[in-house]
């Protein structure tokens, strides 16, 4: 079966994801304290692997913590692991994993020093995936909100309680996906992905500044002139489309707060466009 098609790698060791562990004493178990990239595979070949990359580094510096394997490094062992899970001709899910390693005492504190990279703890995980394109509900989330003043907001970090409890509110109120709102008052992005409008034939993202997470197709889609930035706030206009994209696929949301929407295929052409 292809969901079999699973892989992992950590500390010198390759087994199936459910087999293979990391110590209990680590930050990233503990405290949430680390962070990872999800990195689509299409036809055995990881996409925008450098985007995702500087993206990694630039977090573990903002967070203050030793820099991750850079790309020299990882590509042996991606597409190591892309042959072991029969994938090089098929596509998958890449997680790249880095925790700020075991914790020294109960305290959260960090050491004064210089973040050390032996310290630090390094694993990857390889599945099959299909990109997701359809169509989903959506609410907006009256209880969670992004904190658009956090660093930790402009990070992919462990810790998705926030997402979590914002997806099950959605599954609450018979929707499939929740929106959150940024503590400016703003539209602000799904749970696990970025929002795009389409709206008076312009595409629109919400501003970086809100704290949405700075999304690898959204940066992507930025730097091409395919979308622009706009302070959006939660109320749908006449002929709105909106969309959730991230980097394994994208959907269109049909409607919010049991408000219909129109929806589109344009978003499939946008999506080509960011991965070409």
């Amino acid at each position: 079966m292809k969901s079999d098609k699973a892989i992992a790698w950590i500390n010198g060791q390759w087994g199936h994801p459910s087999e293979l562990g990391l110590s209990l004493r680590d930050r990233g178990l503990q405290f949430a304290d680390g962070l990872f990239e999800t990195v689509l595979v299409l036809k055995g070949q990881p996409c925008l692997l450098a985007n995702h990359l500087r993206r990694w580094l630039c977090s573990a510096q903002l967070l203050g913590m030793a820099s991750p394997p850079d790309e020299t490094t990882l590509s042996p062992l991606i597409y190591e692991a892309i042959e072991r899970s029969g994938l090089a001709r098929d596509n998958g899910s890449l997680r790249l994993n880095w925790s700020r390693g075991n914790m020294q005492s109960r305290d959260i504190t960090l050491p004064q020093k210089v973040a050390d990279p032996t310290s630090h703890r390094f694993w990857l995980e390889l599945s099959y995936h299909t990109p997701q394109f359809g169509l989903v509900t959506a609410i907006i989330s009256r209880r969670e909100r992004r904190n658009a003043a956090s660093l930790l907001s402009r990070c992919k970090t462990f810790a998705y309680g926030q997402s979590i409890q914002a997806r099950r509110e959605a599954r609450q109120a018979g929707a499939e996906e929740a929106l959150l709102m940024s503590t400016t008052g703003e539209l602000c992005c799904g749970t696990t992905a970025n929002l795009i409008v389409k709206r008076h034939k312009q595409w629109l993202t919400p501003r970086l500044s809100s704290g949405c997470l700075p999304g690898i197709m959204r940066s992507r889609a930025l730097k091409l002139g395919l979308i622009q930035e706009a302070e959006l706030k939660p109320l749908i206009q006449v002929e709105d489309q909106w969309f959730l994209i991230n980097s394994l696929g994208y959907r269109c949301i049909c409607s919010v707060d049991s408000q219909s929407l129109k929806t589109s295929s344009e978003i499939s052409t946008l999506w080509s466009q960011i991965l070409s």
